[in-house]
């Protein structure tokens, strides 16, 4: 059933804190874990009009699945909902991340490597639920079954971040001249609340922040603008995930001496082990930093000029979207790149996911027992999450 106390931009941020603190296993996994809470749970929005939402994020560039998190609070709550959906997501990692670089815990250290692999196996199954759930509703003929499972192949033999986003666009010419917007093929308006014009000045905020913030720092030398603008351009021109950004990040941090190679490795392995989106690494880099700001003061600003590009993005892609979505050529587009994103899932299950937590037949065991909890069971993911925790770290005592 639908919850009715879940408008209010506290009550979005209560539940985006409870995903933030449990959704481990990268932007995939949290993909899934959005489905299972707001399509299946909380009936937020349609299983179609979520991997119409998922889809405009992967072509996006930024956190896609920070960027479908702010969208979803968007639809709810408003622009303050958005920014409550984003804070409760963000906010355990890029604390976690915080303090570990001030050297107040060592968080990454503190957690049992059992626990992390339990976290890991526990992704597979989130993950392989969505896909089932998705594919269910979004492949269903044979046209569409062929795609999904042409998308995966395709994205398994070409590992990079460009080849996502041309199987997405070779997917939409095939929705084109394949499939046909039959009459079952409704019209699902998405209750974003931004108008046309209010995007248009979204875009224009976008770009001229992505222009304007290098020629201010070209003619104000001052190392706080330079450091901000760093980590904006990173956040506006990276696809793909946040594992892309890690080597633009570097080529900002480390040569200009913010921050050292071995704090800069040492972070990124730390980020690992936190839930929550990846980008939160900037929080880490801002507080170990050397020059312009350092501490509490540079991780904040380093998150906020690392994600504001997704912020912008989504405000200002979402009307466009909204428009675009009821014409119906592109619904026959849409329904291939539908078919397509769940292909990409079904790809990402297998690898990272699968090859990185199944080593030995006990994980499928473990990975068996929470797809069942959560598909048969129903139980509600933050369970499953500690109980596989627990559950990895019973297997590490057994090896």
């Amino acid at each position: 059933m639908p919850h009715a106390n879940d408008h209010t931009p506290w009550q979005v941020f209560l539940i985006f804190l409870r995903l933030g603190l449990t959704s481990f296993g990268g932007p995939v996994a949290h993909l899934g874990f959005f489905r299972q809470e707001f399509v299946s749970r909380r009936r937020w929005l349609s299983e179609r009009s979520y991997a119409d939402l998922v889809t405009l994020c992967q072509f996006l560039p930024g956190p896609a699945s920070s960027q479908v998190g702010i969208a979803l609070g968007l639809s709810r709550a408003g622009y303050a909902g958005a920014l409550a959906a984003w804070l409760g997501f963000t906010l355990p990692s890029a604390l976690a991340l915080t303090l570990l670089a001030l050297g107040l815990g060592g968080y990454a250290e503190a957690v049992p490597a059992g626990i992390l692999h339990g976290l890991k196996v526990v992704a597979v199954a989130i993950v392989a639920q969505a896909v089932w759930g998705m594919a269910r509703t979004l492949c269903a003929d044979a046209p569409r079954i062929l795609l999904m499972l042409a998308s995966a192949c395709l994205v398994l033999l070409v590992p990079a971040a460009w080849a996502q986003v041309a199987v997405m666009v070779a997917a939409a010419g095939a929705g084109l001249m394949l499939l046909k917007p039959g009459s079952s093929v409704v019209h699902e308006p998405l209750p974003i609340g931004v108008s046309q014009r209010a995007g248009v000045w979204w875009w224009l905020l976008f770009f001229a922040l992505l222009l304007g913030l290098p020629l201010l720092a070209g003619l104000w030398p001052d190392p706080t603008l330079n450091m901000i603008d760093a980590f904006y351009r990173t956040g506006a021109l990276v696809f793909g995930g946040g594992h892309v950004m890690l080597p633009l990040l570097q080529a900002e941090v480390v040569p200009t001496g913010w921050v050292g190679n071995e704090t800069f490795v040492a972070g990124y392995g730390a980020a690992q082990a936190v839930p929550g989106p990846l980008f939160t690494f900037a929080a880490f880099l801002g507080a170990s930093m050397h020059g312009p700001q350092s501490g509490w003061l540079g991780a904040v600003l380093c998150l906020l000029a690392i994600f504001a590009p997704a912020f912008l993005l989504v405000f200002a892609a979402l009307p466009l979207w909204e428009r675009l979505r009821r014409n119906p050529s592109l619904q026959a587009a849409m329904q291939g790149v539908n078919a397509a994103v769940v292909g990409l899932l079904l790809a990402a299950l297998y690898q990272p996911l699968w090859t990185s937590a199944i080593g030995q037949p006990l994980d499928v065991v473990l990975a068996l027992l929470a797809l069942v909890a959560l598909m048969a069971f129903r139980l509600p993911p933050w369970l499953v999450v500690i109980a596989c925790g627990l559950g990895g770290q019973c297997l590490s005592l057994l090896r």
